[in-house]
């Protein structure tokens, strides 16, 4: 049997330097390349606790539990080494970074992420076809990151750094949040796009709206209850939680 992709077993994690107890009890997720798998889970269920620690934040402690990228334990690597080895995520609320051009940030990430130190030329040049696929004008490059954008062009945005960096796996969390169904289309249009060219690259999208999985099927679809995964299945699950809620699941996340 061929290695995973990326593996989590038993996780354990709580807020770093507290003592608030554990977010995450027990969770075990595994993805296989060219797999898009969705979590989904009401509020306070750890799906974002999830994603910043699959990440290396320092906000989150690992009590327990381990994950592993690649083949690779990976469970103490801090975020810069995850997405120098080709993991991506993309946030809920990205950063504005003021002064830095969106061109100067891709130049630097690509830099870190592959070794290639392209003028800002060549990257302009090599950037053109993504955001004509992606609904972006060719000026775009030269703002300053995420400063007065929209929420569907911080999101073009995100997806344009995600084609360009070509990670293995990208980690979406709450992408959707707060946005209007015209953006939901861009965040849905993004992930086929790259996928289109990556079809080996592995997908987790952590969100809290069915409505995106109407534009994105997933290939699996995980429940999380109280820092659990309950149920695990495909889209005969969306349609359980659109009948029933979350409470349907609650029984299965035990004490």
């Amino acid at each position: 049997m061929s290695t995973p992709l990326f593996r989590v077993d038993d996780l354990h994690v709580q807020p770093a330097e507290s003592d608030a107890g554990e977010i995450l009890r027990g969770l075990d997720l595994t993805v296989n390349a060219g797999e898009v798998h969705a979590i989904m889970g009401p509020n306070g269920s750890g799906k974002s606790t999830l994603g910043s620690t699959l990440m290396g934040s320092s906000e989150y402690e690992v009590v327990s539990g381990s994950v592993h990228y690649k083949g690779d334990d990976i469970t103490d690597w801090p975020a810069d080494e995850r997405a120098k080895a080709g993991m991506f995520l993309a946030f809920q609320y990205p950063q504005e970074i003021p002064g830095v051009s969106v061109i100067q940030f891709l130049r630097q990430a690509l830099s870190a992420r592959k070794g290639i130190d392209l003028s800002v030329l060549e990257l302009r040049l090599a950037t053109m076809d993504w955001m004509k696929r992606l609904g972006m004008d060719s000026s775009f490059v030269d703002r300053y990151l995420n400063e007065g954008f929209s929420g569907g062009e911080k999101k073009r945005n995100e997806f344009m750094q995600m084609a360009v960096l070509e990670p293995e796996l990208a980690i979406l969390d709450e992408t959707d949040s707060g946005l209007d169904i015209d953006a939901l289309r861009i965040v849905a249009k993004g992930i086929r796009e790259v996928r289109a060219d990556k079809p080996d690259m592995g997908v987790v999208l952590i969100t809290h709206y069915q409505r995106l999985l109407d534009e994105v099927t997933p290939d699996h679809l995980h429940i999380i209850v109280d820092g659990r995964i309950v149920a695990s299945g495909g889209m005969e699950l969306a349609e359980q939680l659109e009948r029933d809620g979350y409470d349907a699941f609650k029984a299965g996340a035990g004490a």
